[in-house]
């Protein structure tokens, strides 16, 4: 076999193919809580968040102080547990997560705690168990380890017009189907 090759010439390549580039989200895998919007689970103001904005249960989640860089305010996350619950795990994400939806960090946690998003839930968000007895949707959650939060988007929470406030407005913003609010 031999090789025929001409100095000087040039060589048309092919151009190469246009192959669709996956885009990649950064998730984090965090341990999931929740709170309510009450002095003993927050401050003496229950109803402003760390970052200024109203209480909202249906949109807040707090972020641990670790995540600030990754997770600043205003950041939009979907939250999901992949994967079995670890065995141990106190964990009742299955129960709550259909009022769980999308999240907007707007508070932050206790420094002890590292690696963790906390949902706000609203106080009045109970279930009833076969016993009779109620319980609190923060209560149901328990402390779930090894969940996924990913950043799907950002909100600028200076401008209070655009914080959505209900969580089919959230959807909504993140889905690109808002005609009334938009991300930025």
């Amino acid at each position: 076999m031999g090789f025929f090759l001409l100095s000087g010439a040039a060589m048309a390549t092919p151009a190469p193919a246009k192959v669709p580039v996956a885009i990649s989200l950064p998730s984090y895998s965090v341990t999931l809580t929740a709170y309510n919007a009450v002095p003993e689970q927050t401050d003496e103001n229950p109803f402003e968040t760390a970052s200024g904005i109203y209480s909202n249960p249906e949109i807040v989640a707090a972020r641990s102080q670790d995540l600030a860089k990754e997770l600043p305010f205003g950041t939009i996350v979907e939250i999901d547990l992949e994967g079995p619950v670890v065995s141990g795990n106190s964990c009742g994400y299955n129960i709550v997560e259909p009022i769980i939806g999308y999240r907007v960090i707007a508070d932050t946690m206790n420094a002890r705690y590292t690696d963790r998003v906390d949902v706000l839930f609203d106080t009045e968000s109970n279930y009833t168990l076969v016993d009779g007895r109620v319980k609190n949707a923060g209560m149901m959650l328990g402390i779930c380890k090894g969940v996924t939060v990913r950043p799907v988007g950002f909100i600028n929470l200076n401008k209070t017009s655009r914080i959505p406030k209900t969580q089919s407005e959230l959807a909504a913003l993140v889905n690109g189907t808002s005609k009334t609010i938009a991300l930025k």
